[in-house]
């Protein structure tokens, strides 16, 4: 679980550090902040992928099965809203929802290597 936590920093820090390195220097080194951008994708597959196979390891863990519903109902939400309801404000809502899972599942890896 310890290294699942450092990769797990690795994967949330890397995009982190390419936008704040192309945001500082963006004359020179403007690419990198798409190339953070784009890590962000990776980020995501890495911490959809970890959080499914934690929970088929330990399927009874109440968090993890929180952290997969809340993944699955952000993604039949924003699928349904671009194909039916077509709204901009719910495009708004939705906005800050992978951030926010990105949070919990970083505090989530975090006490489970401590415990």
């Amino acid at each position: 679980m310890k290294n699942l936590n450092y990769l797990n920093y690795f994967f949330v820090g890397t995009p982190i550090l390419l936008i704040l390195t192309g945001t500082l220097f963006a004359k020179s080194l403007g690419a990198f902040i798409g190339f953070g951008i784009l890590f962000l994708i990776l980020t995501g597959v890495f911490q959809i992928i970890t959080g499914i196979s934690l929970l088929l390891d330990q399927p009874k863990d109440k968090l993890l099965q929180v952290y997969i519903s809340l993944v699955v109902l952000f993604f039949l939400t924003f699928t349904f809203n671009l194909n039916i309801l077509k709204s901009d404000i719910l495009y708004f809502i939705l906005i800050p929802v992978p951030p926010i899972l990105a949070i919990y599942f970083s505090v989530l890896i975090y006490t489970k290597q401590q415990s």
